[in-house]
């Protein structure tokens, strides 16, 4: 037996003409419904990127626990598993977040495996000398990976040399390579659509884009989509471009299947791990707003020689927990009992469900759960989203180690029910914000698809709660996480525990207007001071941090030479009546 699992990074389902996308060049998506089951209530579970990998090797929910960081030695791991049980595991992926501190332990659990390099801001090439900035561009952040993005780019002018070509190109050799064997898995593992949405000529001009144009914006920050209607446009039309692009990829695989009729006895898995926010709701990326549909909600297509199906669609609730389950399942290996998800095989024979909900989030946010058609996020009780504990054995972050005065306060936990027996570090986490800046909220997608209505439904709300509940004890919830959502570790939920009615204005407020420069004096600090010029004087530095906390500090380092008015669209905290306030005590405390 035989399997490929082709993993798109970031691809939103609505820009998917399957999933009834229009204006889209996507043929070989098309092409793949046609020879697959196409999932239409597919949800990710632990985000964003290497926390949803460390579910496709778990098996289980992590984001409770842990932020993004490696896999920890007591992890099960799907593809090890397969190897132990003589199936050869191969990996070819141009993901750069595997050879970075918080996923160096994921690719070792293969047989073998490629990388190629390039994408986003990977520290590839190495040049001294800056490289030339772009004279047109929206974005704020301009950090190291901005700078080395640029870099990079100047050995990509090819798509041959295109690190998502290079990775298929990868693929297709070990398809080759392997015709005639058996007992194997492959993991084609690209990066794009992943912003930046860099692409050819030949893809933008499917969109009207025009490759000589000097504005540079297909890299937005997560933030408030703040920008003018054409803009957005562009935007989205980048992001179709490069979606387009990686359509080809998919197309050379199926084109290899179609050549060696692979389809009679070699699973396929298409799949990603998240969407992506591009305007929609009034927002660009992932992480820093609620987890609407389009970043949560993904496609998935699934052609299983053993079931066939292929045209078809089910509706049954799957999660990414539930794709290593599958694959264990199609070598016929048993998953740990430590594994949360389900082989999807019931629902591939005859839509039949395995779970009652999904539970989805990303540490120290919003905790999630839908039933299919209602859709519950969870917000903090209060801004201070608190108490919050990494648990890890592996104290990395995405690019860094935990410093020493993050582990200063870690302590020894004893076993939690899927260490095996081994205890943690249990020390203070962090998170993107507080989610009780945004709300809590809750949609019914069958009658609200677009997620334009909260509900005020009390019973409802309660309900879910229990589903809720019922999935946070599954994963074995720290304490920490009831404490910081106002939720019972034990027992029922009651009338007490109902949170979207009390927090509504909340979340409205996350979607008003955003402060105008009309607001403000012409000379307000505001508007006219970047704000690390702001905070290079001591006494306006006090102001900013005891009305923005650490955000303060944050925004400087990532942002600094933006204005307070213009780093609005990049944090809830900067609303129009605190920079009215900070305008006040700022315009009172002249610069010394």
């Amino acid at each position: 037996m035989r399997a490929v699992v082709l993993l798109f990074d970031s691809l939103n389902r609505r820009f998917l003409p399957p999933y009834g996308a229009r204006g889209i060049h996507a043929p070989n998506f098309s092409r793949l419904a046609e020879r697959s089951t196409r999932f239409e209530t597919c949800y990710g579970g632990s985000m964003p990127c290497m926390p949803a990998r460390r579910e496709l090797h778990t098996g289980r929910h992590n984001f409770l626990h842990r932020s993004w960081g490696p896999l920890e030695p007591f992890d099960d791991s799907v593809p090890q598993m397969l190897s132990e049980n003589g199936v050869y595991t191969h990996l070819v992926t141009d993901h750069q977040h595997y050879w970075e501190d918080g996923g160096a332990t994921y690719h070792n659990r293969f047989d073998s495996y490629e990388f190629f390099r390039g994408q986003e801001g990977d520290a590839w090439k190495g040049h001294v000398a800056d490289p030339i900035e772009p004279e047109d561009s929206p974005r704020r952040i301009r950090h190291g990976l901005w700078r080395q993005d640029l870099i990079n780019r100047e050995y990509l002018r090819d798509e041959a040399d295109h690190p998502q070509t290079r990775t298929v190109d990868a693929g297709l050799e070990f398809l080759a390579t392997n015709r005639d064997e058996d007992g194997w898995m492959l993991q084609i593992e690209c990066f794009d659509p992943h912003e930046p949405f860099f692409s050819y000529a030949q893809y933008q001009r499917l969109y009207g884009l025009d490759p000589e144009d000097p504005r540079r914006t297909d890299w937005p920050d997560y933030k408030r989509a703040d920008e003018d209607v054409e803009t957005v446009e562009r935007i989205r039309d980048e992001y179709s471009a490069l979606l387009s692009m990686c359509d080809a990829s998919l197309g050379r695989v199926l084109d290899r299947f179609d050549e060696d009729d692979l389809w009679k006895d070699t699973l396929l898995i298409v799949c990603t791990d998240h969407g992506l926010l591009l305007g929609e709701h009034g927002w660009w990326g992932k992480n820093v707003q609620h987890w609407y549909d389009e970043n949560i909600h993904t496609p998935l297509f699934v052609a299983d020689p053993r079931h066939g199906g292929a045209g078809e669609t089910r509706k049954s609730l799957v999660q990414t927990v539930d794709l290593g389950p599958t694959l264990l399942d199609y070598f016929g290996i048993p998953a740990t009992a430590r594994m949360q998800g389900r082989s999807i095989a019931p629902v591939l024979a005859e839509d039949a469900p395995i779970r009652e909900h999904a539970l989805f989030g990303t540490f120290g946010g919003h905790v999630n759960v839908t039933d299919g058609r209602y859709v519950y996020m969870r917000a903090a009780v209060d801004a201070g989203n608190g108490p919050l504990f990494e648990h890890t054995l592996m104290p990395t972050h995405m690019n860094q180690r935990f410093s020493p005065a993050e582990l200063v306060d870690a302590e020894l936990h004893p076993p939690l029910s899927f260490t095996q027996g081994a205890p943690v570090l249990r020390l203070p986490g962090r998170a993107m914000g507080s989610s009780a800046d945004l709300g809590t909220a809750l949609f019914d997608l069958e009658t609200d698809p677009e997620q334009t209505h909260p509900l005020l439904d009390d019973a409802l709300e309660l309900r879910m709660i229990t589903l809720l509940l019922e999935a946070m004890r599954q994963a074995d919830a720290p304490p920490s996480q009831y404490l910081r959502l106002g939720l019972p570790e034990h027992g029922p939920a009651t009338e007490e525990h109902l949170l979207a009615r009390a927090q509504h204005p909340t979340y409205l407020a996350s979607l008003a207007p955003l402060p105008s420069a009309e607001q403000f004096a012409a000379t307000s600090p505001v508007v006219v001071s970047s704000l690390r010029e702001l905070m290079a004087d001591e006494d306006r530095a006090q102001i900013l941090r005891s009305q923005l906390g650490g955000a303060a500090d944050s925004l400087a380092r990532l942002a600094g030479a933006s204005t307070l008015l213009q780093l609005a669209p990049l944090s809830p905290l900067l609303r129009s009546a605190v920079l009215a306030e900070l305008d006040a005590r700022l315009t009172a405390a002249p610069a010394s």
